[in-house]
C-alpha cells in the first residue's frame, strides 16, 4: 500500500515550480491603491502557496522512508512490538511491509543458507489479514499493542483451517487435519488485531513421542540455534526460540511441559515467559497433560512478552483450569519496573542444579550464575544462599511426574484425535499414531530418529487407576516440599537458577511459573559434543539463561525481576548469531516494491 500526505498537491504536474521562476510582479509608480491592494492580495497569495508548498514537500518526504534522509526503520534483528508499533503508527511502514519483510527473512535463512529449519509452514492468508488490519488502523485506531503484528505460533497450537495453515505438532499423522476451533490463546491474539505469520517447528508431539533430538520433528526436520552451526536448540518449542532470536517474528508462543519454554529461551538468548497453570488457556493444544502444559510468550525481551502474556492470560470456558485465576488479569506492562529487585529476598536452591553429575551444567555457567548473583544483590535484593529444596533429590528420582504424563498423554491425545472434524490419515487415536509412524518409516521413522517409545509407554496405560492417582499425590506432596515450602521458610519474593538442568522439575509438578533471561554465552575454547545424530552442545558461543521461580500466579512478579536483571546487564545485545544465519532482509527492502 503507498504512502499518503495529508494536503493535495497544488499542481498537476509532476515537479511543482521553483520559487526562482515565478514572476513577482512589480508595483507602478502610479498605481492605484485598489491595484496595490490587489497586487499586495497576490503577493499574500504567493506567500500562502510557497508555505503549503513547503509543508507538503516535508509531509511527503517525511511519510517516504526509502527516501534520501528518511526516518531510521527499525532493525528488525532487535525491533520490539512498542518500536513497530510507533512505526506503524507513524506511516513509516505497513503491517503488510511487515509480513513480507519476516516471509523473506525466513525464506533466507530456514530451508535455504544455514537451514535453521525453524519455521514449518507460513500462513497464506497473513498479507490478507494484514492489509485489513491497516485499513483498520487508518480509520479507527488500533486495537491492541499487538494491532498488526506478525505473530509465529508452535505447530501444536490449532488454527482454522480457513487460515490455510495445518496444525500437526510436527507429524505427518495430522497433515490437513481439520480442528473445530481456534486454540483459545489464538481467539485472542485475533481479538487484539495480531497477525498469526505461521506455525514453528518443535520436537514433535511436544517431545513427547519418544527419546529423539531436541527440535526435531518429521515434517520440519532438525532445527538448530543460530548462535553456532548445528546446535542443539533445545526442546519443544525449538522453533519459537530459533525465530525469536534472530527476527523471523515479531514475537512467537511456545507451550511448556517441563522445560520447552524454559530451555529453547535460555538455548537462543530469549526471553521466555512459561506462566502459572491456568493463567492461560490450552483449549486447542495438542496435549500432553493438563497437570502441566501452558503456553507462553518466547520473544526478544521481557517488555514483548509482557505485552504478549497480557493479551493471551484469562479465563476460557474451554479450559476449565483458568477459571481458577485470580479475577482481573494484571497489565503485565506495570510489572517492568528496573528497581523490582530492591529490597526483595530471593533465594538459591544450589542442590537442584550446582551438581554436575545431575544437571550436567557447565563451569562457564556456574561462573556466571555467581557474577549473576552479585548483579542481583547491587540491584537492591538479599540473596539467600543456599535456600534448599527438601524435596530435591527425591523429585530428581521420581518417576511420578512420568506416571502422570503418560496416563494423561493417552487419554488426553486421543480425545483430541476424536475431536477433529477431519483427518486424511485416518489417525483416530494414539494406536492409530504408533501404526502410522511404523507404517511410514520414510516420513516418521528416518535413520537416527526412529524411536517412539514414550508414545508406546502412554499407549500401555491403564487410564485413571490407583497408579495414576497414587503418582498424582506423589507430584502435590513433592511440590508442597519443594518451591513454596522453601520460600516460606526463608521469607523469600523468589528462587533463582540457570536455566540448564532440572530447575524446571519442581516448578513443572505444581504448575507454577519461571521467567527466564539471557544469562550468558559458553567461551569460545569449549569442546563441541554430539547432542543427536545432527546436532552439537555445548559449543562456542552457543547462550545459556538465567531463571526466576516462585509461587502460583507469581507472574507479575518474576516478570518484575527478570526485567531488572535484563535491563542491568543486556545480555542478549553482548552476542549475534553466526553470521550465515543474521538475515539479511530489512523494512527498506520491501517498501515500494
Amino acid at each position: 500500500m503507498g504512502h499518503e500526505t495529508a494536503s493535495s498537491p497544488l499542481w498537476t504536474s509532476a515537479h511543482p515550480p521553483a520559487a526562482d521562476n515565478l514572476k513577482v510582479p512589480t508595483v507602478p509608480h502610479q498605481d492605484s491603491k485598489q491595484s496595490y491592494r490587489s497586487h499586495t492580495a497576490r503577493l499574500r497569495w504567493l506567500a500562502v502557496v510557497l508555505v503549503l508548498l513547503y509543508i507538503c514537500l516535508f509531509r511527503c518526504f517525511l511519510s517516504n522512508p526509502s527516501g534520501p534522509g528518511a526516518l531510521a526503520l527499525p532493525d528488525l534483528y532487535e525491533a520490539s512490538v512498542l518500536e513497530l508499533q510507533a512505526g506503524l503508527d507513524a506511516g513509516e511502514f505497513t503491517s503488510v511491509h511487515l509480513v513480507k519483510a519476516y516471509f523473506a527473512r525466513i525464506e533466507e535463512v530456514n530451508i535455504n543458507g544455514p537451514a535453521l529449519r525453524a519455521v514449518i509452514e507460513l500462513n497464506p492468508s497473513a498479507l490478507k489479514q494484514a492489509a485489513v488490519l491497516d485499513i483498520e488502523r487508518k480509520l479507527t485506531g488500533k486495537r491492541s499493542k499487538l494491532h498488526g503484528i506478525p505473530i509465529l505460533l508452535k505447530d501444536n497450537i490449532a488454527t482454522l483451517a480457513s487460515d490455510g495453515m495445518n496444525t500437526t505438532a510436527g507429524s505427518f499423522s495430522l497433515l490437513g487435519s481439520i480442528v473445530p476451533e481456534d486454540a483459545g490463546v489464538v481467539r485472542r491474539l485475533r481479538k487484539s488485531g495480531a497477525i498469526i505469520l505461521g506455525k514453528a517447528n518443535l520436537s514433535e508431539f511436544s517431545h513427547a513421542r519418544g527419546n529423539l533430538s531436541s527440535g526435531w520433528s518429521g515434517r520440519g526436520g532438525q532445527s538448530s540455534s543460530a548462535y553456532f552451526p548445528h546446535a542443539d536448540p533445545c526442546g519443544s518449542s525449538s522453533g519459537s526460540g530459533i525465530a525469536a532470536s534472530i527476527g523471523l517474528a515479531a514475537v512467537t508462543l511456545g507451550t511448556e511441559t517441563d522445560g520447552s519454554i524454559t530451555c529453547p529461551s535460555s538455548h537462543n538468548n530469549i526471553a521466555g515467559i512459561k506462566p502459572t497453570l491456568g493463567l492461560t488457556s490450552r483449549a486447542g493444544v495438542i496435549p500432553i497433560t493438563a497437570h502441566q502444559d501452558t503456553v507462553g510468550p518466547m520473544t526478544r525481551s521481557l517488555t514483548d512478552g509482557a505485552i504478549v502474556l497480557s493479551i493471551i492470560a484469562g479465563k476460557d470456558l474451554n479450559d476449565n483450569y483458568t477459571l481458577a485465576q485470580p479475577p482481573v488479569v494484571p497489565d503485565f506492562m506495570k510489572a517492568l519496573d528496573r528497581n523490582a529487585l530492591k529490597g526483595k529476598r530471593i533465594g538459591v536452591p544450589r542442590r537442584v542444579f550446582m551438581n554436575d553429575t545431575i544437571t550436567g551444567n557447565h563451569p562457564s555457567i556456574n561462573l556466571a550464575f555467581e557474577d549473576a548473583l552479585l548483579t542481583i544483590k547491587a540491584l537492591g535484593a538479599t540473596i539467600v544462599d543456599p535456600a534448599d529444596l527438601p524435596s530435591a533429590e527425591e523429585l530428581i528420582n521420581s518417576t511420578s511426574e512420568t506416571t502422570v504424563a503418560m496416563v494423561d498423554l493417552k487419554v488426553q491425545l486421543n480425545e483430541y484425535f476424536q475431536a477433529l472434524q477431519e483427518n486424511p490419515s485416518g489417525v483416530r487415536s494414539l494406536t492409530d499414531l504408533i501404526k502410522f509412524n511404523e507404517d511410514n518409516p520414510a516420513l516418521e521413522k528416518p535413520t537416527g530418529f526412529e524411536d517412539q517409545s514414550a508414545l508406546e509407554e502412554a499407549e500401555a496405560t491403564n487410564g485413571f487407576d490407583a497408579a495414576y492417582f497414587a503418582a498424582l499425590e506423589n507430584n502435590r506432596d513433592l511440590g508442597r516440599r519443594g518451591i513454596d515450602f522453601v520460600l516460606q521458610k526463608f521469607n523469600l519474593d523468589a528462587l533463582v537458577a540457570p536455566a540448564r538442568g532440572r530447575i524446571t522439575g519442581p516448578a513443572a509438578i505444581v504448575g507454577y511459573p519461571i521467567v527466564t533471561v539471557p544469562l550468558g554465552f559458553y567461551p569460545e575454547n569449549v569442546t563441541s559434543e554430539s547432542a543427536g545424530p545432527e546436532t552439537v552442545y555445548p559449543a562456542p558461543g552457543l547462550p545459556f539463561g538465567l531463571s526466576f521461580l516462585g509461587t502460583a500466579f507469581s507472574d507479575f512478579d518474576l516478570i518484575g525481576f527478570g526485567f531488572a536483571y535484563e535491563q542491568e546487564t543486556r545480555t542478549r545485545l553482548a552476542r549475534k548469531a553466526f553470521p550465515a544465519a543474521i538475515p539479511k532482509t530489512q523494512l527498506k527492502d520491501v517498501i515500494g516494491k
